[in-house]
């Protein structure tokens, strides 16, 4: 028996504002991404990329059309069941996030401390081999202010991971480094999804890592233009 598809739309539309102030964002947007896919979105600024990767992760409400994600509809879904969903993803964004007063450690542990579904034993022990596979070991009492721009957008990809989410979603996780450090990343990302089994849907401008993508869906204008895969030579 195959596995339910993770992310599905069919017909997705979204606005902001109401009546004459009314701008609508996102036109008839139809796609899915399969278990275990590398799927890039891109597109210029304005184009909804954001927007669409925020319907996903349940930070919006959906206004027309359908969305299942990780078999949850999310056409009229309640806030309870939009905060169900969040729990299973893992969410990555540009400017990492981190709160600056709580070490790497901590920032790690409050992901599985919301969750509220393990022991305080085991919270420090899954943040500790998060940070560990993300190779900051030797960082975990530091705080943000310590740590390169690299080895933070490091710790927001151990605590987007530590909960074991079903799907990864990420915002121009790279904009903001050096190409070795955005290419470090990626690699990252790309090696503990493979290990896991998990799905990414990123958005970025960063041509330098377009290679790590399966397929990428370019968007313009609130529509998608064009929907590619891409062939791997190797792996």
């Amino acid at each position: 028996m195959s596995n339910p598809t993770p992310i599905v739309a069919n017909s997705l539309c979204f606005s902001f504002g109401n009546g004459e102030l009314q701008k609508q964002i996102l036109f008839d947007i139809c796609f899915s991404v399969e278990a275990g896919e590398i799927v890039f979105l891109t597109g210029p600024s304005g184009s909804g990329k954001t927007t669409l990767l925020t319907l996903i992760g349940g930070l919006r409400q959906v206004q027309e059309g359908e969305l299942t994600v990780l078999e949850h509809s999310l056409h009229q879904a309640t806030e309870s069941e939009l905060v169900s969903l969040r729990k299973q993803i893992g969410f990555i964004f540009q400017q990492h996030n981190l709160l600056p007063f709580l070490t790497a450690a901590q920032n790690v542990e409050l992901m599985l401390e919301m969750q509220g579904l393990v022991s305080s034993n085991e919270i420090v022990s899954r943040s500790a081999e998060a940070l560990a596979a993300v190779g900051l070991s030797d960082r975990m009492r530091h705080e943000p202010s310590g740590l390169s721009g690299g080895q933070r957008q490091r710790v927001a990809i151990a605590r987007a991971l530590v909960g074991n989410p079903s799907l990864i979603l990420a915002d121009e996780p790279t904009a903001a480094l050096d190409s070795k450090s955005g290419r470090s990343i990626v690699d990252l990302l790309k090696k503990l999804a493979r290990e896991r089994g998990v799905p990414i849907l990123m958005v970025t401008h960063d041509s330098r890592v377009l290679d790590i993508a399966e397929r990428i869906i370019e968007m313009e204008d609130g529509r998608i233009k064009d929907s590619s895969a891409l062939s791997k030579a190797s792996e």
